[in-house]
């Protein structure tokens, strides 16, 4: 059958290469279109065509669990197993970065803990985007660095459970690894001896220079209180006014008040004379 991994193939972590993979993701990629026109009869050879023309990376996606060309060419490399040659040479992949993050999530899945800090730690220094899909099928912008991390610190990613490796520490103490040098070491160096020598600059600074500094830290705080004054000066400014026109208003409403009640006077006269006339 086309599902079937090949017969020579070697068990992985103890068990079949393709059930690393879980059953119901395996059964939806088995359905998927790219799966049945595009990965039929691949061989290792084929399959790098395949993954060059990747153009993003990631799991499943939507409602009804579709799984992306990414994972279905991982799921291909999980049924054929490519000599380790081959998925060295996709980890090395400097030109479509695609295959290169194919080997690297194949060896995540496949290779043994030294296998994987051994070819994926380099990596690290590759900061360049990826496209990802994540399960709403929107796009997401990861880098290369980022993917990587996340392959030797996570249990899941593209929604497939990785098997687990040990601890960078643990390998380190028994010497089957080397210590990590990290690859900004002489930078932070650099970074340091710079601040050791503007200290020094700074304990062997001549008394005038010295003067000049304070004079100008002196007239800055000049500055910054005769600032600080006229921000008061306005801000009570701004409070008066707002009072006066308080005032005002009060006046005004005061003075309508007053007509409102002239004018009632003035009515109930007029209503009391043309009384008067009618009984006369």
């Amino acid at each position: 059958m086309a599902n079937r991994t090949v017969k020579d193939a070697k068990s992985v972590h103890g068990t079949n290469p393709q059930y690393l993979i879980e059953k119901i993701v395996r059964s939806r990629i088995y359905d998927s279109k790219y799966w049945k026109e595009e990965c039929f009869a691949l061989t290792a050879e084929l399959l790098v065509d395949k993954a060059m023309e990747l153009r993003f990376v990631g799991g499943v996606f939507g409602g009804n669990i579709k799984p992306t060309p990414f994972l279905c060419l991982t799921l291909k490399m999980l049924q054929i197993q490519p000599e380790k040659d081959i998925v060295v040479e996709f980890i090395k992949n400097e030109e479509f970065k695609y295959v290169r993050a194919l080997g690297a999530f194949y060896m995540r899945l496949t290779g043994s803990s030294l296998d994987c800090y051994k070819y994926l730690e380099p990596l690290y220094n590759d900061n360049r985007k990826l496209r990802r899909q994540n399960r709403q099928a929107n796009f997401e912008i990861v880098h290369m660095d980022e993917f990587i991390d996340e392959l030797l610190r996570d249990e899941r990613v593209c929604d497939v459970i990785l098997p687990r490796i040990q601890k960078r520490h643990v390998l380190e103490e028994s010497n089957e690894i080397e210590a990590k040098v990290s690859a900004l070491e002489d930078d932070l160096d650099e970074e340091i001896e710079l601040e050791e020598d503007n200290k020094y600059q700074l304990v062997e600074e001549k008394p005038k220079e010295k003067k000049e500094r304070e004079r100008k830290r002196e007239r800055s705080r000049s500055r910054e209180r005769h600032r600080s004054r006229s921000k008061e000066r306005h801000k009570k400014e701004k409070e008066r006014e707002r009072d006066r026109e308080k005032e005002r208003e009060r006046e005004r409403r005061d003075r309508e008040k007053e007509r409102n009640r002239e004018k009632d006077r003035d009515r109930k006269d007029k209503e009391r004379k043309r009384e008067r006339d009618r009984h006369h």
